[in-house]
This record gives C-alpha cells, sequence and structure tokens, in this order.
C-alpha cells in the first residue's frame, strides 16, 4: 500500500529574505557582519534607485 507523500507548501520568498542571504553570504566571505552588508546594501540601493536597466 502506498502512502501520500506530504508536500511542503512552497514558502512567498520577499526582498527582505533575499537580502538576508546574501548579507550572511557576503559577511562570510568578507568576514564583515551581516548588518553591516545589510546596511551597505540598503545604501547602495537607494543611492542608485533612479537608475533603470537597459533593454
Amino acid at each position: 500500500m502506498h502512502r501520500p507523500v506530504m508536500q511542503k507548501k512552497a514558502k512567498q520568498v520577499t526582498q527582505k529574505m533575499i537580502d538576508r542571504a546574501v548579507a550572511s553570504s557576503t559577511a562570510i566571505e568578507t568576514q564583515a557582519t551581516t548588518e553591516e552588508v545589510e546596511a551597505k546594501l540598503k545604501e547602495n540601493r537607494q543611492k542608485y534607485q533612479a537608475l533603470a536597466l537597459a533593454d
């Protein structure tokens, strides 16, 4: 007899989750704190917010 496979509900990935993952990975590589890297990412996002990517 086969048991039904329990499937996990897909989690909604947010920009905040992506930022945290990038920051923690970068922090490991650069030996900075995650908070420092997150602050730098936020600063750069605001700095270049008006720029658009080319089509």
